[in-house]
């Protein structure tokens, strides 16, 4: 069954601290702020647009801490989704808050109206990391939260960001091992990106800050991919969502941006893979196979893989596939 979100941005709302690298509004591309009337009227337009055929649908409140925000307004915007759940036209409701804004409390009130999944924006499981980025929580806050959640008939989805000030490669890949310990059923990886006002900026003008190279993001987030996935971690999303901000002509002013920053990831793990099982063939002709679903990623974004071999090797690929194959398994053989 196939699920769609119907987004709805609260940016900067419920959030009590500003961390170095985050300014909602140019993140989200939204300025408007958002109530009852905005949910319903966002909602109906989404639903003139997805099909009719069986599917599972989640009204998304995304961007700000929603479990921050007055309980009444909360409440508020909660309701005027949950009209829909009981006509039957969604089926559920989805949002992203902070590990310090997590109660028994809070959860009673979410799940009294059908809230479905519960993200939690983690960002690092490094205390030094966090306390550089501006995050006012602590990797215990963070365990405390998916305790609670846990208790309660919610999916628990984790974010988490490589690149933050004080990060480094080890330490984004422990914060992935800590992240698997606590068993969510599905993970956002986002690479830091340097956005015009923010403190993040200020620190990278004044030189305190280095951006992680789009190669050195794309390295981490492909070893930390590769984690989740043998643990049976769902990766829904790898790189934030491109918008008229997020793009490299937008606010972005320096980081890993790039707009299809999953597939270049992808990408990579592919070419490692195919890398592998060549590196000794003395054949320039070589016949790769993989499952069909994943032959663009093995090409690789703009066949990235197919000029790289070329020009690096001098192997031109030919590139097929077979339902037989699973994800990452690849064959490949002398034409």
């Amino acid at each position: 069954m196939r699920t769609y979100n119907i987004p709805i941005f609260v940016p900067h709302r419920g959030c009590p601290f500003d961390c170095v690298f985050c300014n909602q509004k140019r993140i989200t591309g939204e300025e408007r702020e958002v109530t009852k009337r905005t949910v319903k009227e966002t909602i109906e337009k989404y639903l003139e647009t997805l099909p009719n055929e069986e599917c599972f649908i989640e009204a998304a409140f995304f961007g700000g801490s929603f479990t921050g925000i007055p309980v009444e307004e909360q409440t508020e915007l909660l309701s005027a989704a949950y009209e829909f759940i009981k006509s039957g036209r969604i089926h559920g409701i989805r949002l992203s808050t902070r590990p310090d804004y997590i109660s028994t409390d809070i959860l009673e009130n979410l799940v009294k109206y059908s809230v479905t999944t519960i993200e939690l924006g983690v960002q690092s499981m490094d205390d030094g990391v966090l306390l550089e980025s501006g995050r006012g929580h602590t990797s215990e806050d963070v365990k405390k939260a998916v305790s609670i959640i846990k208790k309660y008939p919610v999916k628990l989805g984790l974010q988490m960001m490589t690149g933050l000030p004080g990060d480094t490669k080890e330490k984004s890949i422990y914060t992935a091992k800590e992240i698997i310990k606590l068993k969510p059923q599905m993970v956002r990886i986002y690479p830091t990106l340097t956005i015009e006002d923010t403190e993040l900026y200020t620190m990278y003008k004044e030189g305190t800050y280095k951006p992680q190279t789009l190669e050195e993001a794309v390295d981490t987030a492909k070893a930390i991919l590769l984690m989740f996935e043998k643990e049976n971690i769902a990766v829904i999303r790898i790189g934030l969502q491109s918008t008229e901000e997020i793009c490299e002509n937008g606010s972005v002013a320096a980081g890993p941006i790039h707009s299809a920053f999953g597939e270049l990831v992808e990408g990579e793990i592919y070419y490692d893979l195919i890398m592998e099982k060549i590196r000794d063939l003395k054949d320039t002709q070589v016949r790769v196979t993989v499952n069909p679903k994943e032959i663009s990623k093995a090409v690789g974004n703009k066949k990235r893989n197919i000029k790289r071999f070329k020009e690096e090797r001098n192997i031109t690929l030919k590139i097929l596939g077979d339902n037989r194959l699973k994800k990452w398994e690849v064959h490949c053989k002398c034409c």
